[in-house]
């Protein structure tokens, strides 16, 4: 049976949660990242707002 123990808890959450952390920085320094979402979101948003300056600043 698993422990339900919070302290017993909170070290597990912790060791996977350090884990993770740990193969995301090898994956960066193999090359293999990824952009997150919200960069792609705000340069998305930059572009169409550009984009809608220059048809409304430009009659």
């Amino acid at each position: 049976m698993p422990e339900t123990r919070p302290d017993v808890i909170k070290q597990g959450w912790l060791q996977k949660r350090r884990q993770k952390v740990i193969e995301e920085v090898e994956r960066n320094r193999r090359g293999d990242y990824r952009v997150p979402t919200w960069v792609l979101a705000v340069l998305l948003g930059a572009v169409l707002a550009g984009w809608l300056l220059l048809i409304f600043l430009n009659d």
